[in-house]
């Protein structure tokens, strides 16, 4: 997973920014009226709602904001209606690129999105053209030093993991698992008290396209404008950029 977790903490960095400006909160309160929506307002019963809650609680969204979409999306309360849409992508150098969206005019977003690929040297992509290059899987993100390995692996093992790579320049291992472990494996890190950076339920790629200088550039560019659309809730791609060429793009 090259490049991926220094991505990772550059986007957790984008992120304390939206909190900032609302836009983080914006978002999960999207997924939580949508997932509430479609599973029911009771966590217990709405894996995918106990999925949204744990993002916002990392997140530190105040209980009432949560409370409130959850009820928009119940009907307990009155609220917009929001679509779950899909653009599969190509963008620069081949790599392919999948957004998840939620909106409440599709029209609209489909035309922003196209207009974001026009501009930034990509294109749309035919349904089931990307989207088959990519695995929904659980991802943990644990910052620990390199040390720690064997512990990690003895403790994690049973709980049904695929992989557990070590990223030296970040200390930090990438836990894969099938994403019906995603809770099984959360409340084991959390009970052996790890330092748990990241977490979420990702789509990975089967593979990686190795892309640089300009080229990468361009991607992660592109990349960046499709994450801050307000309507894009995740970007998922198969590029493979060194850190070096990351950092460069960080810095501007």
């Amino acid at each position: 997973m090259s490049g991926h977790s220094k991505w990772n903490s550059i986007k957790h960095k984008k992120a304390a920014i939206d909190a900032k400006r609302g836009r983080l909160f914006s978002r999960i309160s999207k997924e939580l009226t949508v997932a509430a929506k479609v599973g029911g307002g009771d966590p217990v019963m709405n894996p995918r709602l106990r999925t949204v809650l744990l993002a916002a609680k990392e997140a530190n969204m105040p209980q009432d904001n949560i409370e409130k979409a959850i009820k928009k999306g119940t009907g307990e309360l009155p609220g917009v209606s929001y679509e779950e849409t899909v653009y599969e992508c190509y963008g620069p150098g081949g790599v392919a690129i999948m957004v998840d969206a939620l909106t409440d005019n599709k029209n609209r977003t489909t035309s922003e999105i196209r207009s974001i690929l026009s501009k930034k040297n990509g294109s749309m992509a035919g349904a089931g053209a990307v989207a088959w290059m990519f695995n929904k899987k659980a991802y943990f993100g644990v910052k620990a030093g390199k040390k720690e390995e064997e512990n990690i692996m003895e403790r994690v093992i049973d709980a049904g993991v695929d992989d557990i790579d070590f990223d030296e320049e970040n200390n930090i291992f990438e836990i894969t698992a099938p994403p019906e472990n995603f809770e099984k494996l959360r409340k084991l890190l959390e009970t052996c008290k790890y330092n748990v950076e990241t977490s979420s339920l990702t789509f990975l790629p089967s593979s990686y396209i190795k892309v640089q200088g300009s080229e990468a550039q361009s991607v992660l560019s592109l990349v960046d404008a499709l994450e801050d659309h307000d309507d894009v809730q995740n970007v998922y791609s198969n590029f493979d950029i060194s850190s070096e060429e990351i950092e460069k793009f960080e810095n501007g």
